[in-house]
């Protein structure tokens, strides 16, 4: 029986350079991905990226219906920026957005999130049914919801003052929920919640069901209290999960404008406008297209502040796992 004898190789010898054809497989791996990606990457672009920039263009712009109509194009630079920062409703709106959009959010996620819990404790039968209801709440559309909020809360024929009534309440006999600004934005911030915390609740109740059952039979014999178990089992695995959904609220709330219109289109007296109402009246019903894309400039913006602080809470998190 034969043998071959290996080459030796000397010590110092560089190693051989790669075949041509890894090479080439390496680099044909590496792109597949964004090759991938492109379409959607593009169709973003297209549908999203171009509206964006005509957005800002027009806000450089005086475009009312006259200029609309003739088709003029005439530039004004900052102008339409200095009136909108320089109006002072329009500071008035905005606060009045963010406090409303902070409360809604906030009533979200915590009842959200104390609705999962709940789940995680129920027999499995009473579960399905409030999934089911969950689901029933997230599926109906955002005017018939709208609709049905109205009746509720209708002064004469409404459920609640009736029932406020019956239960010894004398003083809501006839009550108009949508006599200030306070009451209606609150009345809309109800309905908001309703339709957004199965979102939350779903998202929350995904995650609780990823913590090892471990983990909690252990603090259980250790003698942990419900606070405990929650600070050090189900927080760690939920906090990513919370993140996304608050960051997802703010976005989606902080734009809400259908059930703010539809309800008392932003009254009585503007006091229930916010943002996205304001920019309405300004740009389609009071014909300044220029002034209403400066406020949807400005909104972008803040929204893209809030999409960096998510960035940075995400990026911070994942350091920490990694930690």
């Amino acid at each position: 029986m034969t043998t071959t004898a290996l080459p030796v190789v000397p010590a110092g010898t560089p190693p051989a350079p790669p075949r041509a054809g890894r090479g080439r497989a390496g680099l044909g791996e590496r792109t597949i991905p964004y090759l991938l990606l492109a379409p959607a990457v593009v169709t973003m672009l297209v549908l999203l990226g171009w509206p964006a920039v005509q957005v800002i263009a027009i806000s450089f712009r005086r475009l009312d219906l006259g200029e609309l109509v003739r088709g003029e194009v005439v530039w004004v630079g900052l102008d339409n920026y200095r009136a909108v920062l320089a109006d002072p409703e329009v500071w008035t709106v905005t606060l009045r957005t963010v406090v409303f959009t902070a409360s809604v959010v906030a009533a979200t996620v915590i009842g959200g999130l104390l609705l999962a819990l709940l789940m995680r404790h129920i027999a499995a039968g009473v579960r399905v049914a409030v999934q089911i209801c969950l689901v029933l709440a997230w599926a109906t559309p955002i005017l018939a919801t709208t609709t049905v909020f109205q009746w509720i809360f209708d002064q004469q024929y409404g459920i609640l003052n009736k029932t406020l009534v019956k239960l010894g309440f004398d003083s809501f006999a006839g009550y108009s929920w949508f006599s200030s600004g306070a009451s209606t934005l609150t009345v809309v911030g109800l309905l908001i919640v309703w339709q957004a915390m199965p979102f939350v609740c779903f998202t929350i109740y995904a995650g609780l069901l990823t913590a090892p059952k471990e983990l909690y039979e252990a603090a259980s014999m250790d003698g942990a209290s419900g606070w405990q178990t929650f600070s050090t089992v189900s927080w760690p695995v939920i906090r990513p999960l919370v993140t996304l959904a608050t960051f997802l609220s703010l976005i989606w709330d902080f734009k809400v404008m259908a059930q703010v219109w539809a309800i008392r289109q932003g009254g009585p007296d503007g006091e229930s406008t916010t943002l996205p109402v304001l920019l309405y009246l300004k740009g389609i019903a009071g014909r300044h297209f220029g002034v209403a894309s400066a406020i949807a400039v400005l909104m972008i913006l803040v929204l893209l502040v809030l999409s960096i602080r998510y960035l940075q809470l995400l990026l911070r998190s994942k350091e920490g796992d990694l930690s």
